[in-house]
């Protein structure tokens, strides 16, 4: 598959008139590569000329990594450089002459962005995200199964709140628990764990703290996780221990249905800006939209946020393959607040949810 890509990034590349893609640690390289490289002091980097076969640059040390991790992209050629080496010399000697505009990933440090253009005087440098967004946004059959696995994987970790949510424990103690979890559920890593009880809950990205639970309160429990094969989960679900607040469960009832309308309102053609509204317009007519302070949702895939973003004013149309969360919130700060976050894929035919734990409230 990532030669595939390689191929499908050399003609994304050459379609907006750039003659090259350098390529740093980061999701991108392991969209491009299946190699997971650690952003270290060293200097990594994938070449992809555009007519010109590939190349990933690695330090010595870090070549049986790369060796394994590029299995899946046998035609990138693997050049090694030694400890007193200059990989960016080997990099500019070894790139084809007559180059006019060279695009860096969108995360390549600034220190080696300054030194490729000081050794490339001649040449323009500009952003890859436009090539990597059109290439990464829209997902592959490949890569809707992995988002489904991660996405019932974390799903397993909601089913299991119960285990960990009760009055007295503080939220840090049960982010300790629900992060353990996350990976005996199947990833490799859990990305965050957000645990906001009571007012914190109003809080749309609080930090688990050493606030103590307390019975009648709400919980918003947000939580990601990384698979193995890179690609991310993100689900939120609302709790309460014991019976909530009479107010709670009044706009939780809207909450509900903005959440509800936003993901069956998923469908090819859709702007972003147009499905954002389908929640926003139920919440405000409920005298609730001061209260709903983010957009709709964000991409998912070997990043947790990622084009496309569905927010107000956004003319992107939405395209099967498209993979992001629907995720509208109501917060009523120093109080409490509520928040419903699915995965939703884009097919032919409509949305695609990954998630399917209940989207009730959970009493516990």
């Amino acid at each position: 598959m990532t030669v595939e890509q390689i191929l499908r990034a050399q003609a994304a590349a050459a379609n907006r008139g750039i003659d090259a893609l350098l390529i740093s640690p980061g999701a991108d390289l392991r969209y491009l590569t299946g190699y997971d490289a650690l952003p270290l002091e060293r200097l990594t980097c994938l070449v992809i000329p555009v007519g010109a076969e590939p190349f990933l640059v690695v330090p010595e040390l870090e070549e049986p990594a790369a060796r394994a991790g590029i299995a899946l992209a046998p035609d990138v050629e693997l050049v090694v450089w030694k400890e007193t080496a200059d990989p960016f010399d080997v990099i500019c000697r070894r790139l084809p002459s007559g180059l006019a505009r060279i695009a860096v990933d969108d995360h390549m440090w600034a220190d080696r962005v300054l030194t490729f253009a000081r050794l490339l005087a001649d040449v323009r440098l500009i952003a890859a995200g436009p090539v990597m967004t059109e290439l990464r946004m829209r997902k592959t059959s490949r890569e809707v199964d992995a988002l489904r696995a991660a996405g019932a994987a974390i799903d397993s970790v909601h089913r299991q709140m119960g285990l960990w949510l009760r009055a007295g424990r503080t939220e840090r103690e049960v982010a300790r628990d629900v992060a353990d979890a996350i990976a005996s559920a199947g990833h490799t890593r859990a990305d965050f764990v957000i645990i906001g009880s009571g007012p914190n809950s109003a809080s749309p990205h609080h930090e688990a703290s050493d606030r103590v639970i307390s019975a009648g309160e709400p919980i918003v429990v947000d939580i990601s996780g990384t698979m193995p094969d890179g690609y991310r989960s993100d689900c939120t679900r609302t709790y309460s221990i014991g019976e909530p607040p009479a107010d709670h469960a009044a706009y939780f009832a809207v909450l509900h249905a903005a959440q509800t309308a936003q993901v069956n309102a998923v469908r090819p053609g859709i702007t972003a800006g147009d499905l954002d509204a389908v929640g926003c317009d139920i919440i405000s007519a409920a005298g609730y939209g001061p209260n709903f302070v983010h957009r709709t949702g964000h991409g998912i895939g070997l990043d947790v946020h990622e084009p496309p973003y569905i927010m107000a004013g956004s003319d992107l149309v939405i395209e099967p393959g498209m993979a992001f969360s629907i995720e509208p919130g109501i917060y009523l700060p120093g109080r409490h607040g509520a928040r419903i976050e699915d995965i939703v894929i884009c097919t032919t035919t409509g949305g695609l949810p990954v998630n399917a734990v209940t989207h009730d409230l959970q009493i516990l």
